[in-house]
Order: C-alpha cells, then structure tokens, then sequence
C-alpha cells in the first residue's frame, strides 16, 4: 500500500514533463548580421572642407573633411564617398625668423557615414596632395612647409643689385664709378640679410580641396544592418571648381628697402 503512492506520483511527474510544449523558433526571429571590417593599413583617400594654416591654426583645433572614393569589405562598399571624416590639430609651430619652417601635426579622430552611422578610431596622415609644396615626414606625422632659402638668396642678390647700382650712379658723380657700386652693393646686401633675418619664413598651408591619404591604426567594423544608404541625404557638392590655387601656393613676400 505504501508504494502505490510512490508509483501514482512518478506517473505524474513523467506525464507533466511529456505536457510541456517543445520550444520551436519564432517566426519572427532573424539571424544575426554580418560583420564588415575595414582592416588596420587601409589607405582612405579624403579632401579637406575647410583649410589648416600654421598661421592661424591652434592645437585643439578641428580638422573636417570628406571620402572621395568608396572602400570596399567583403565586395560590398562599407565606407561610400562622401563619408565625413573629424581630425584634430595636435600641435602647431610657427617658422622662425631666421630658420625653421612651419609644421603642424594632424590626427584623425572618426568617421561618419552618410546614415549617420559613427565610429571612433585612430589614424594618421600617409600622404599628401601631389600639388601642394608641403612635405609629409612619415615617422613622425609632421606636415612641414617648404624651405625659403632660393628666396632668401633671391632678396639678398636683388637689393645687393639695386645697391650697386645706385652705388655706382653716386660713384659716378665723385669720378669712382666702381667704389662706388661695391660700397653699394655691400650695402645693399646687408640690407637684404637684414630684411630675412626679420621675416618669417613660409607658413605650412593644406588648402580646402586638398586630397590627403590616411591610413588606419586599427580595424574598423560594420554591421551589415549598419550598412543600408538607401535614405541617406545625396553628396555634398563640391565647392571647389578648379579654378582657385593649387594647394600651398604662396605669393612671395615683396621686400623693399631704400
């Protein structure tokens, strides 16, 4: 009598466990997306909205700039033209008076696409603009301007020219024509050595519409839900038309002395 009470409970117990419902998956339910990755090394060419002057430029200042050409994973385009790229003005150094040239260190802080899809990574300048003077130092990421020194050689010949020959007109009136046009050139020279020890030298330049490669430091990735532009806004029009100065043409200083 005893066990028949044990059996009756077994028997409910085996018969609750047969009841339960078998979980099926929903019809609802969707598989996860895949993933795209934009791998570290990856050069990405950009052109600059707005420009960057060691002149007028500070660090902590914002660089903003645009994708001109679309970078592929997986045969699918993950980062269109037109993506939006932010940097930062890392550092900035002014030419000096009597030598040095301008540089100014440049950092790439994110990148949005045009759905508004962001992301925050790290990379730096690979490569600049074939037209612009400026000059990419690779291992330390310094973007310097040109040196001066034909123009400083320039100066200095002109008003040493100018000098002799107003030397050699006063000479001329005294009866010492040559004298007179070394001691004006002399004067004229050192005038012009005067006149470059107190001007700065070229400022380093990127005008708007520069193209610069950057190169990733680490991997970026997109969900494939991440990666739908069917709603997003059309490309911004370019500005530049070609008909402005090519990036980092500087009008030399005009120097005159009497």
């Amino acid at each position: 009598m005893r066990v028949i009470p044990v059996l009756l409970m077994a028997a409910v117990v085996v018969f609750a466990q047969d009841a339960l419902p078998v979980a099926t998956p929903s019809a609802d339910a969707k598989p996860v997306g895949k993933a795209f990755q934009v791998e570290p090394g990856t050069h990405i060419p950009l052109s600059l909205i707005n420009s960057v002057s060691t002149k007028h430029a500070a660090a902590g200042d914002r660089v903003y700039l645009e994708t001109v050409f679309p970078i592929l994973s997986g045969g699918r385009i993950v980062i269109p033209p037109g993506s939006y790229v932010m940097g930062t003005i890392t550092n900035v150094v002014r030419p000096g008076k009597v030598k040095g040239r301008g540089e100014f260190y440049l950092r790439f802080d994110s990148l949005t696409l045009p759905n508004g899809v962001t992301r925050d990574f790290r990379a730096r300048v690979s490569q600049l603009d074939g037209r612009a003077s400026e000059e990419l130092d690779r291992n330390e990421g310094a973007i310097r301007s040109e040196g001066n020194k034909s123009g400083d050689v320039r100066t200095i010949g002109e008003t040493a020219a100018a000098g002799a020959s107003i030397g050699a007109l006063a000479g001329s009136a005294a009866g010492a024509a040559g004298m007179g046009a070394g001691i004006g050139a002399a004067a004229g020279a050192a005038a012009g050595l005067v006149g470059v020890m107190f001007t700065r030298g070229p400022e380093a330049v990127l005008a708007k519409g520069t193209t610069i490669e950057m190169m990733l430091d680490r991997t970026v990735t997109f969900e494939e839900t991440e990666l739908d532009f069917s709603n997003a806004p059309g490309r911004r029009v370019s500005t530049n038309d070609g008909q402005g100065p090519l990036p980092s043409q500087k009008t030399p200083a005009v120097r005159r002395f009497p």
